[in-house]
């Protein structure tokens, strides 16, 4: 079977592409031809045959050319006519999509289906939701500005994007959003994607809410992520002999800042935050946090297998992260905030627990509990050895089973 796999960022950006090349992987161990679409990039890893891409876009900086930027990031001629190449040169029998709003465009779903008319050779389309933009413009189901979460654009009044500023607080580009899903509701465009692959129940229940969505969406967590190590460095860290984790992004939206004041709550625990991001000099202020920057591969390995426990305040939506999944594969327990996707990996009181999104004063009793209760944390941690998910080579055989055929 040939799979064409395509995501806006063809090299290691966050979970999405750790998805995408995962699979790949996988599938090409199991005999079939994977080849990729995306956007050029220096850091790209992966292609095609072809060496077709879109050109280099970044939402964020504001350095594209002013009068193309609003059509480029609705409605890519530009990505039609590079994945056209890759479509002649490869007839792929299943176009896999990922993350491909703005930067790639939905447009390409019509190039995918004009294709297939011209070749007359019947491609299944396969999307799989890593995050919320088919039913939120802005992909999170929050009010950046105030940290609120919403609904408001469920049902697809997605008006509230405009009104609210949701996309990087911005009025001009809320309301290129705001344009851009209202023009593929109203082409009713991702009805032409034969399955939606929701990788939690939390997910699936927000897509169900648009009945165009509704009667393709199938739920599938993610698979549990590989023991196999990378080419990192192991871990050579003068730690503390007993801490607390917390490693992801340094961001809000994560519930750093909340963390951040808990942390400064209890000065006589120890604290290893690994990653990086906008809250960093924060971090790295507080003399009981020991800040490691980004770490992965063994040495994030061993970092995660160390602590006494970790932490996933998340204060958004989670879909099905896989630091949650990943923290009980090293048999390490977690204390993590009860929203999205989340509590459905997390066997609260099992493996761990949860608390209320946001709510510091909880998260602080729930620290200090696992803190000072050593035969609490030892039976959560026996309890991490029986987690069940799914390995690559299971979730692979069900997709090309279930969904691909």
């Amino acid at each position: 079977m040939k799979i064409l796999m395509v995501n806006k960022f063809l090299y290691p950006n966050g979970g999405s592409e750790t998805y995408i090349f995962k699979l790949g992987e996988q599938l090409v161990k199991e005999g079939h031809e994977v080849q990729y679409f995306g956007m050029e990039h220096e850091g790209r890893v992966v292609g095609n045959r072809v060496e077709s891409y879109t050109s280099k876009m970044d939402f964020h900086t504001g350095k594209l050319q002013k009068l193309l930027y609003p059509f480029k990031l609705i409605y890519s001629t530009e990505a039609r006519k590079k994945i056209r190449l890759v479509l002649d040169d490869f007839a792929p029998d299943v176009v896999h999509l990922n993350n491909i709003n703005f930067q790639i465009t939905p447009s390409i779903i019509y190039e995918i289906r004009s294709y297939e008319k011209k070749r007359k050779k019947q491609i299944k389309i396969v999307f799989t939701a890593h995050d919320y933009q088919w039913v939120c413009p802005n992909h999170m189901m929050m009010i950046p500005s105030t940290g609120e979460l919403c609904f408001a654009c469920q049902g697809g009044k997605f008006g509230a994007c405009s009104k609210n500023r949701c996309i990087h607080n911005s009025r001009v580009k809320s309301m290129l959003g705001t344009i851009e899903a209202q023009y593929y509701k109203w082409r009713k465009t991702y009805d032409m994607v034969d399955v939606i692959i929701c990788p939690s129940e939390f997910m699936k229940k927000q897509l169900d809410t648009n009945p165009l969505l509704a009667k393709k969406t199938v739920m599938m967590h993610n698979f549990l992520p590989t023991t196999e190590q990378d080419n990192a460095d192991e871990l050579h860290a003068d730690l503390p002999e007993k801490y607390v984790l917390y490693f992801g992004r340094f961001s809000e939206e994560k519930g750093v800042k909340t963390l951040l004041e808990v942390c400064r709550n209890l000065p006589d625990i120890p604290f290893v935050f690994a990653g990086t991001g906008p809250l960093e000099e924060e971090v790295s202020k507080l003399s009981n946090i020991r800040n490691m920057g980004f770490v992965r591969g063994k040495a994030l390995q061993n970092l995660i297998a160390g602590a006494e426990f970790s932490l996933y305040p998340s204060e958004w939506y989670e879909n099905c992260p896989f630091s949650v999944m990943e923290t009980q594969l090293y048999g390490t327990p977690m204390i993590a905030s009860n929203l999205g996707g989340t509590p459905e990996l997390l066997q609260d009181g099992m493996t761990g627990e949860l608390f209320e999104a946001g709510n510091g004063k909880l998260l602080q009793e729930k620290i200090t509990k696992l803190w000072t209760s050593p035969e609490l944390c030892r039976k959560y941690k026996e309890n991490c050895k029986d987690i069940k998910f799914d390995t690559i080579e299971e979730y692979c055989d069900k997709i090309v089973r279930k969904v691909y055929t």
